[in-house]
């Protein structure tokens, strides 16, 4: 089954979106799920909710009500390293950091469609990712982050297209990802782009395809 939604990634020539969440800069919850509404109406594919610092309970309720959201496109809803509550909620996925319990263990927990990613940055955790079942990985940072500190030094579009051909699986780029420089990380070989402010700035709200 994971190949299968790797093949189906993979062929597709439209670059895919996922917007990772940041309820600080918004200034709370509430702006938060008003831009998750504003990202689902515009089409965006996938929201990964990161707010690693809430308690269980809240991110619980917060991605219950983001999922209650009214979601035209059909966009999947993650959540960043909670499984458990991504199972709880009923989201359609988990985003696993670097180093986490390999996606190949929680498939023995979780429904058949429900779709893991992991963060890798390096091309052993892009090889790694795919041997143990992940459906796509996030892989930076590309450019220098926009929204928090760089893990090491950015790869450049070179080595964007390098872990492209290195991963087998698709490819999100991560880190300092723009309007501007999309389209050079698909032609790099990026299945998409991922990212905090490129979805959640105002000015960028509601973002268009």
């Amino acid at each position: 089954m994971p190949g299968m939604r790797r093949r189906a990634l993979l062929g597709t020539r439209s670059l895919m979106r996922c917007y990772i969440t940041d309820r600080h800069p918004l200034g709370g919850v509430e702006p938060l799920l008003d831009a998750i509404a504003k990202n689902l109406a515009a089409g965006v594919e996938r929201i990964q909710i990161r707010e690693k610092d809430l308690a269980a309970r809240d991110l619980f309720q917060l991605v219950r009500r983001a999922l209650a959201l009214p979601n035209p496109h059909g966009s999947q809803i993650l959540v960043n390293s909670r499984v458990d509550i991504a199972l709880a909620a009923g989201a359609n996925g988990a985003h696993l950091p670097a180093g986490s319990i390999a996606a190949a263990e929680w498939r023995r927990i979780t429904p058949a469609r429900f779709l893991v990613g992991v963060s890798c940055h390096t091309l052993a955790e892009l090889r790694e990712a795919r041997r143990q079942g992940a459906d796509f990985a996030f892989y930076g940072p590309v450019f220098q982050p926009l929204s928090k500190a760089a893990f090491g030094p950015p790869l450049g579009l070179s080595g964007l297209a390098t872990g492209c051909r290195a991963a087998g699986l698709p490819v999100f780029a991560l880190g300092g990802i723009t309007e501007q420089n999309a389209a050079a990380c698909r032609e790099a070989g990026a299945a998409g782009v991922a990212g905090i402010t490129l979805f959640q700035k105002p000015a960028n709200l509601p973002l268009t395809r």
